[in-house]
């Protein structure tokens, strides 16, 4: 049974709305991560937990950053695309009308 109140959606139209929330979802996912790497940029310039030091008596210091970079990148980029499908607004734009209140006699 499907509800009256949400309306049926042409091909074109709901090709046009999952590109939109991709968007959404990949904006969200990209800040997410460009935090994440400035997070373990900060970590690493402020020498928390001596990793800064580290690096830099590291034979390559590419794989140890890489090493921290990364990690914080992805979790930080997942948990803003997961906060982004909680917020998509699809729900709102199809809610039902409230019914008229009738007046007690």
């Amino acid at each position: 049974m499907r509800d009256k109140y949400k309306p049926t959606m042409t091909p074109q139209e709901a090709r046009r709305d999952h590109v939109q929330m991709l968007r959404f979802m990949l904006f969200h996912a990209g800040i997410g991560s460009v935090i994440g790497m400035v997070t373990a940029s900060a970590i690493i310039l402020m020498d928390i937990g001596g990793f800064g030091t580290r690096i830099e008596n590291a034979a390559n210091p590419l794989i140890p950053i890489l090493l921290v970079v990364v990690p914080f990148a992805s979790i930080f980029g997942g948990a803003a695309a997961a906060s982004a499908i909680l917020l998509l607004p699809y729900e709102r734009r199809f809610k039902s009308p409230q019914p008229p209140l009738e007046p007690d006699l």
